[in-house]
């Protein structure tokens, strides 16, 4: 009967000691399956965080590229004894390509009431016409029966800080670029128009040219250089032109 007795006590020690390593390998189990769950939101984490520094780098602000997609749309104008730029913008139709420019590089031959301008490329020029000006904002639609890619308004307004590049013929010198950044956005104010303020260089000449983003969409007009300063630029908004004509 000792004998029975102790076989009990000692089985029951077994049983409780195999209870508590059953209870322990459940508790281990738990952790493991935590651990690899924690373990795959941080590879996951990690995944999606390389995806958007893959996207960030691919979308770089590169002023090589800007201007390679911008300058087949940039033209030298003439308009009687003055030069400026102009762009083509939105898409191309079997009457030609729309473009816009300031209103005081084609002001000349607007008041004599001529409409007729020429867009040059190197050895290449094309006539143009001056359908439609917007004088308070020194804005003006030119059209032509070429058919040429036009550029792309960009949706939503400019920032300080961001990146652009300048396309234009500064001096009458064609496909000339420069960089630089957007110094401010100017609401319009006691009768002035709204502008962009921005510090890449430009010239006379330059004016109609369009100020281009990193996503090669146009943001602005090039204008004006301020007198007696350096590095303030103004561009007439792209939404400004797109408001007062219906060709973005």
């Amino acid at each position: 009967m000792l004998a029975i007795g102790a076989l009990l006590v000692v089985t029951g020690v077994q049983a409780y000691q195999i209870h508590r390593l059953t209870d322990r390998l459940a508790d281990t189990d738990r952790r493991l399956i935590a651990g690899q769950e924690d373990s795959q939101a941080r590879l996951d984490g990690l995944e999606a965080r390389a995806k958007t520094l893959e996207s960030e780098v691919g979308a770089a602000f590169d002023p090589e590229v800007i201007a390679a997609a911008a300058l087949p749309s940039v033209f030298r104008v003439r308009a009687g004894r003055f030069t400026g730029s102009a762009f083509a913008v939105g898409e191309s139709t079997a009457g030609g390509t729309n473009l816009f420019t300031n209103f005081h590089v084609v002001e000349g031959v607007w008041d004599d009431g001529d409409r007729e301008v020429f867009l040059e490329r190197t050895d290449q020029r094309f006539p143009a016409t001056i359908v439609e000006v917007d004088k308070d904002n020194d804005i003006a639609q030119l059209r032509t029966t070429g058919k040429f890619t036009g550029l792309t308004a960009a949706p939503g307004a400019v920032k300080p800080g961001q990146q652009i590049v300048v396309v234009g013929a500064p001096l009458g010198l064609e496909d000339s670029v420069t960089t630089g950044v957007v110094s401010a956005f100017r609401k319009a104010k006691g009768g002035d128009p709204a502008a962009i303020q921005f510090d890449a260089p430009i010239n006379p000449g330059n004016s109609g040219g369009p100020v281009v983003n990193g996503e090669r969409q146009v943001v602005g007009i090039a204008t004006a250089k301020a007198r007696d300063a350096e590095g303030i630029g103004l561009a007439v908004p792209i939404g400004t032109a797109c408001e007062a004509f219906d060709i973005c």
